[in-house]
């Protein structure tokens, strides 16, 4: 009734390792030959074997960090501070120095250099010419009369 004979050049069965006895011999490999292994995670973190000397170097164990509180500004930036702070109330001290000692000068100069010029100059005046008049007193007296006149 079926016709078999097309399928049987379609089945075909492949051995993928031979079976046969006459595969290459290996060396037998004793373990004192082979150096230590060490086992390494891989990039799946699956452990894996590996030669010693292949093995990457050990990670060294950081040094602890100092976890002393810091202070809250920069010693060097409190001293820049400061030195801002101090150079500007310097600064203010001497602008207000200077501006009393101009202050001073030019009241020296419209008040007390006044008096001391009338002084040297009253000083200075021959006493000759008070001592002159002899000493008299002279009284002027100057009246004024009017005297209303109507004509009418």
């Amino acid at each position: 009734m079926y016709d078999t004979e097309p399928y049987a050049a379609a089945v075909e069965v492949h051995q993928p390792i031979s079976i046969e006895p006459t595969a290459p011999h290996r060396a037998v490999e004793l373990s004192t030959e082979r150096g230590p292994v060490v086992w390494v995670p891989d990039a799946y973190g699956r452990m894996v074997p590996m030669p010693k000397h292949l093995a990457p170097p050990p990670m060294l164990r950081p040094e602890p960090r100092d976890l002393t509180p810091q202070p809250l500004l920069d010693p060097v930036a409190q001293r820049f501070l400061g030195a801002g702070i101090g150079g500007g109330a310097l600064a203010a001290g001497v602008g207000y120095g200077v501006g009393e000692a101009i202050s001073a000068v030019t009241g020296a100069g419209s008040g007390a250099l006044l008096w001391i010029a009338l002084i040297v100059l009253a000083c200075r005046m021959p006493s000759r010419t008070l001592a002159a008049r002899g000493g008299s007193t002279v009284n002027i007296r100057k009246a004024v009369i009017k005297r209303n006149r109507i004509y009418g």
